[in-house]
């Protein structure tokens, strides 16, 4: 049973249509690369499948459960959890109250409450406290845990975003773009974050630009042009497709 199954999935906006009949499967363990030129509806997939949109027609199967249509908080709940193309932090609040809105979004402990240490939270703030802690130094950033995310540079604040994420306890972490802007040290260590993350058991759905990360790390890849599904296979079919290095990769992939 595949952990997410996308089922002729469609999202029309108008008379356009930004995603058309995608069909894809995610098994448990997997790290899948969604690959295709800017408007090919990457990020559309990611907010049909996250609730932000609701699809035009198809299904969205998740742990062979039918969410098409969840409202962002409830697939949440369910276990799937997404980051952003652009970063997404309270800029007044330190990493590690960052980290602690993850836990509230898969929690039933009240943020606020939480935050403030108010009675009916106190017994689960130390312990909440310590996996943000925990958190921090699993994505590098254990030693800026108490300083104001705006103060943070780039590459720590996609840190940070994934470690938010990473509190929500997801089974399936959809991540948008995880590496952008970051420099080549920041990218190796991004990449060997998402590796570990795989090792602890969540699964992964990837969109990137950059190829070298794709490539290095993805099981398998599903490549989308105007919409649809042109290719689907390992990191070494994909760059041996013609329809591909035509529409996207260029000859430098070309096997």
């Amino acid at each position: 049973m595949p952990l997410l199954e996308l089922q002729k999935l469609t999202k029309s906006f108008g008379g356009l249509t930004a995603v058309n009949e995608l069909d894809l499967s995610i098994e448990r363990g997997e790290i899948v690369g969604l690959i295709g030129p800017n408007g090919a509806g990457k990020t559309t997939v990611f907010n049909t499948i996250s609730g932000v949109f609701r699809p035009t027609k198809g299904k969205v199967l998740f742990k062979d459960k039918d969410i098409t249509g969840l409202k962002p908080h409830a697939v949440v709940k369910k276990g799937l959890v997404r980051t952003f193309q652009l970063t997404t932090l309270f800029g007044d609040m330190t990493v590690l109250q960052n980290i602690l809105v993850g836990f509230h979004l898969a929690s039933g402990m009240g943020f606020w409450a939480a935050l403030f240490n108010t009675a009916s939270a106190r017994s689960g703030q130390e312990r909440l406290l310590r996996k943000a802690a925990e958190l921090a130094n699993f994505m590098g950033l254990g030693q800026t845990q108490y300083e104001l995310a705006r103060n943070l540079p780039h590459g720590h604040q996609r840190a940070l975003e994934m470690a938010i994420a990473l509190a929500a306890s997801p089974e399936l972490l959809l991540l948008d773009e995880p590496v952008t802007g970051m420099n080549a040290e920041e990218i190796e260590q991004m990449m060997n974050r998402i590796n570990d993350t795989r090792n602890q058991g969540i699964t992964i759905l990837l969109v990137e630009h950059d190829m070298r990360v794709v490539m290095d790390i993805c099981d398998r890849i599903c490549v989308l042009n105007f919409g649809g599904k042109i290719a689907e296979g390992s990191p070494k079919e994909v760059c041996e497709n013609k329809e591909v290095v035509a529409a996207y990769l260029g000859t430098e992939y070309a096997a």
